[in-house]
């Protein structure tokens, strides 16, 4: 994927460095995961504090690693200061959509940059569609999309499972946060890549169906 740019090496960091405080100290995971009881009473800052800490090793590595295969291609297009806002923004939208799904739940919780990280991912397929990655288990390069899409089906099977404390209902909005914002800032992208347009919103509109017919 190139070279590591700064900022990306700085979220990973971020990420890593306040899970692992997460991990070792109950109070404060408490303190800043995303829960619903807490949001409605004010708590605002869970809506960000959330997406940087994680349920587990696994949980970190599954969503940096993501960072880390996407992120530069999306600084490479729209610059640091807009890869940060389709970042950040994708991140409060996944939160958001986290807390209204399950508004009337005043006890759910979740944590994870998931929603993030969705975004950063479908806004570096919009931006680079014929982008490969090539993962050291697997010997053939394997197209963006497919990574991308694959993604989100992983969300619909952890939403639908209620896996840990993971925002799973977070890749929907950070996805939803990536795609539109990326949109927003590059409107060229409907004349040259317009099948990959269409393509990516197909596993949105399947989990947004799924969701309003209470399948999930």
């Amino acid at each position: 994927m190139g070279k590591l740019d700064l900022i990306t090496i700085i979220l990973i960091a971020a990420n890593a460095l306040i899970s692992y405080k997460g991990f070792n100290d109950y109070s404060f995971f408490e303190k800043y995961k995303l829960h619903v009881g807490s949001i409605n009473r004010g708590e605002q800052i869970r809506l960000v504090s959330s997406g940087f800490l994680h349920a587990n090793t696994q949980h970190l590595l599954f969503n940096m690693l993501s960072l880390y295969f996407f992120a530069d291609a999306v600084i490479a297009s729209l610059g640091t200061v807009k890869f940060l806002i389709v970042y950040f923004v994708s991140l409060v939208l996944g939160s958001l959509l986290s807390v209204y799904f399950h508004k009337s739940e005043y006890h759910y919780s979740a944590v994870g940059a998931s929603g993030a990280v969705s975004g950063i991912i479908y806004s570096a397929i919009l931006l680079h569609p014929g982008m490969s990655l090539y993962m050291y288990f697997i010997p053939i390069p394997i197209p963006a999309y497919i990574f991308g899409v694959g993604y989100l089906l992983y969300s619909i099977y952890g939403m639908k499972n209620r896996l840990g404390n993971i925002g799973h209902d977070a890749h929907f909005g950070g996805a939803v946060g990536g795609y539109l914002i990326t949109l927003i800032l590059s409107p060229w992208l409907f004349s040259t890549n317009l099948l990959m347009v269409i393509l990516l919103a197909i596993p949105i509109l399947i989990l947004f169906v799924l969701r309003k017919m209470g399948k999930m």
